[in-house]
């Protein structure tokens, strides 16, 4: 019996490996595409990390002791920063998420933030994320992808994507686990970007009007031309609002000032030529928006967007009336980190280059 058991089990392992690379072929790729987050949807906890000190502060006993404490200080370091960088991704989540997936590899791509690629399967991959290097196992299970991060001393921030009920959602789990079994958990809900038109082939640009069937006759659209140019949305643009959110406590113990930040901002679009209303409900803004959280007495870590919005009154696929939407028309962001006193500037000095980027790109769509 024992013999056959072990027949049976051997047999089992051979299977496995042999159909794993089919069963890697039948792996979902509902997963692929990109992805924006609903905010409202997800959940966005004050504190979410590991509860204890991870990193060793004292050598073992015995042998080189200042060799050992310099291998253990350049270990630790290591591990730190690691840690660090892995955490703030689970504090502050990119807005957006490309996904692909093929047969054999799976590549995520945040916005704002460093691709990786894992092969789901292969075990203790080194995976080059940004500045750090992680060991991950990434596994398909069914429809839904797990990929673990080990953090080193037993630690792992581990990943579970999955489809949501509807084909247009993502869903992505993210737990902190270490050796007393599972601890902060935090879910994010993210929904698919629509997909952009392809580029007209023709040689010179032109106006396109849709179909008639696609608009009832009351609709302004039914009889107005679709300009599909390169940044036709920004031609006209000389009017702007400006509001600036998301400091908070950490951001002003970084020296992040509101309104010194939102003063710099509103100099820099005055100086391009931007009309700037304040204290308006106007329906094109700039929107920056600032989450600022300390990693440690000596390190604060901000994650910043800079946005371009406006409203427009449109009828969609799904309402029988024409409704008020919000219409992205720019978007940047990044992720930094620096010590308290020169964090505030290093912030200043990249948003405002995205506004740069945005002032030139309006001008260029108004020559």
């Amino acid at each position: 019996m024992t013999s056959l058991r072990a027949a049976v089990s051997a047999a089992l392992v051979a299977f496995l490996v042999l159909c794993g690379p089919w069963l890697s072929a039948q792996s979902p790729t509902d997963l692929a595409g990109v992805w924006t987050i609903n905010r409202q949807l997800s959940q966005f906890p004050k504190e979410v990390g590991f509860s204890a000190s991870f990193l060793p502060t004292e050598p073992p006993a015995g042998g080189d002791r200042a060799g050992q404490r310099r291998g253990v200080q350049s270990e630790t370091q290591e591990g730190a920063s690691r840690v660090r960088f892995l955490t703030d991704e689970v504090r502050l989540p990119p807005d957006r998420l490309t996904i692909d997936v093929t047969p054999a590899l799976v590549t995520i791509t945040p916005d704002p933030g460093a691709p990786r690629t894992v092969q789901p399967g292969r075990r203790d991959q080194e995976v080059k994320i940004g500045p750090i290097t992680a060991i991950t196992n990434a596994s398909w299970e069914a429809s839904r992808l797990t990929i673990a991060y080990d953090t080193g001393g037993g630690r792992v921030i581990r990943y579970a994507y999955s489809a949501g009920q509807s084909p247009t959602t993502l869903i992505v789990d993210v737990e902190f686990i270490d050796g007393r079994g599972v601890g902060d958990r935090v879910r994010r809900v993210y929904e698919k970007a629509p997909t952009a038109s392809p580029p007209s082939t023709s040689a010179a640009p032109r106006d396109v009007a849709p179909p008639p069937a696609t608009f009832p006759a009351s609709s302004p659209s039914a009889s107005t031309p679709t300009d599909q140019r390169p940044d036709a949305a920004l031609k006209g643009l000389n009017r702007l609002g400006v509001v600036v959110e998301g400091l908070g406590a950490d951001a002003a113990r970084c020296g992040l000032k509101q309104e010194a930040l939102e003063a710099a901002v509103t100099k820099r679009l005055m100086d391009a030529g931007f009309r700037v209303v304040r204290d308006s409900d106007d329906d094109t803004y700039l929107y920056v928006n600032i989450n600022t959280v300390t990693a440690s007495a000596a390190l604060c870590v901000s994650r910043y967007d800079v946005t371009l919005y406006s409203h427009a009154t449109a009828q969609l696929t799904h309402t029988a009336a024409t409704v008020l939407v919000q219409v992205e028309l720019l978007h940047k962001g990044g992720l930094t980190g620096g010590a308290p006193g020169v964090h505030a500037d290093g912030v200043l000095k990249s948003v405002l280059e995205y506004v740069d980027q945005f002032s030139t790109r309006v001008r260029d769509a108004n020559k």
